[in-house]
């Protein structure tokens, strides 16, 4: 096997500190740099081949040439995703794995998550009326939290939902985080799993019955392809790899109120309950603000693509903010312009804010066409369902930190129903 002599080589002894440094920006910076959509460095003491683009998503999401196993850190595990999950499977495990998710994400539960959505902000409102100062993150990040164990058939009590939802957002914001912000997650993750998994447990027991087409119920009785259940610890990773992306959609809503201020256009748009436009913007949110970083896999084995060799084992690391910002790929990819989703039939390598592919047979998110739905009804409730004023505040978010929030985490007030 030839050296990779054929790719750019970013000479650095170890960029782990410059990628700490630069977030969102490490690849994109390296790619206009060396003028290659491809590129090798060192990262975390390893050789790591970065990818960014069309083509080289279609390459990334190619299951015969790449696998998850192996590719996500442990210190990632066990915060963000829980050690041997579902993000670390392949072929027809995972496959078989992926149907458990997907089959949670029928037509019907997935306008029952946007009426619980719904619900959460009406009564959300009523309470803001009597608040000085609301800070939507958190607010959102809760609410999320609240419908999402309800959907999910997951009790839980008004005076514990505080906890458990800065647990999951911990887990979330330990992705790019050291020091204290990974202490934080690692331990989110210890009391997530010992409550989730008591609940597993208690749905064997017959303690609890939740309804059968509810995601606690078809993963507490889910049988992998040998036949014997998930384990009560691997059961409760997966419930919680439900729970927590919606939880995250906080931060998507969070950004979709920031895009709306600093656009106002945007907002008499959405005001005229136009369907299409909705989509749009939705669209527009997820491919403009700075969300994931990046994701990773190692090879499957040796294989050369465009004259640059890949040797088995290596980890590749694919640029999602980049891909979503390829001046290749979009026509003025730093401004925000909802229209460029006009009719929309784009590629799914080109357009990745959750991963990229297929839903059914790779590893795009199963829960993408939930994010769309709540984030739609999210914005059009904020634009004809309630009145608010946003004071002077610092709404800059960061591009190094991941991931990214606005630094007020956009505070509202006077906050009333229409």
């Amino acid at each position: 096997m030839k050296s990779n002599n054929s790719i750019p080589q970013d000479k650095t002894l170890d960029n782990t500190l410059a990628l700490l440094q630069e977030g969102f920006q490490f690849i994109p910076n390296r790619r206009k740099q060396l003028d290659s959509d491809i590129f090798q460095t060192r990262l975390f003491g390893q050789k790591v081949i970065c990818m960014s683009g069309k083509e080289a998503a279609e390459l990334f999401y190619d299951n015969e040439r790449f696998q998850r196993k192996g590719a996500a850190p442990k210190r990632i595990q066990k915060t963000l995703f829980g050690e041997n999950a579902i993000q670390g499977m392949d072929g027809e495990e995972h496959k078989h794995r992926k149907r458990m998710f997907l089959s949670l994400m029928t037509p019907e539960r997935l306008d029952h998550m946007v009426d619980l959505t719904l619900k959460q902000w009406k009564d959300k409102v009523t309470e803001w009326e009597k608040a000085i100062d609301v800070v939507l993150f958190d607010e959102t990040e809760e609410m999320m939290c609240k419908a999402a164990c309800e959907w999910a058939g997951v009790p839980i009590r008004e005076k514990e939902v505080n906890q458990r939802s800065k647990d999951l957002g911990a887990m979330i914001d330990a992705f790019g985080g050291v020091g204290q912000r990974y202490r934080q997650g690692k331990h989110a993750r210890k009391r997530t799993e010992k409550w989730i998994k008591d609940i597993i447990k208690e749905i064997r027991s017959g303690k609890l019955n939740p309804p059968e087409n509810t995601a606690s119920y078809i993963i507490a009785w889910h049988r992998e392809r040998n036949g014997k259940k998930l384990s009560s610890q691997m059961a409760a990773i997966e419930l919680i790899n439900v729970i927590r992306p919606i939880a995250a959609i906080g931060r998507y809503i969070t950004f979709g109120a920031l895009a709306l201020h600093e656009y106002p256009e945007t907002y008499k748009k959405l005001q005229e309950d136009n369907e299409e436009y909705s989509k749009m913007f939705v669209q527009e949110v997820r491919r403009f603000y700075p969300f994931g970083p990046f994701t990773g896999a190692r090879v499957r084995k040796h294989f050369t693509w465009k004259q640059c060799h890949f040797k088995k084992g290596m980890l590749v690391l694919l640029d999602i903010y980049g891909t979503n910002h390829h001046p290749d790929l979009w026509e003025d990819p730093d401004d925000f312009k909802p229209e460029r989703f006009k009719n929309w039939e784009g590629s799914p390598f080109r357009f990745i804010p959750q991963g990229g592919g297929d839903h059914y047979i790779g590893h795009r998110c199963a829960g993408e066409w939930l994010t769309v739905m709540v984030m739609k009804a999210s914005m059009k409730f904020i634009t004809t369902e309630m009145e608010y004023e946003v004071p002077p505040q610092d709404l800059n978010y960061s591009m190094v930190r991941m991931p990214s929030i606005p630094k007020s985490r956009f505070v509202i007030r006077k906050v009333r129903p229409k």
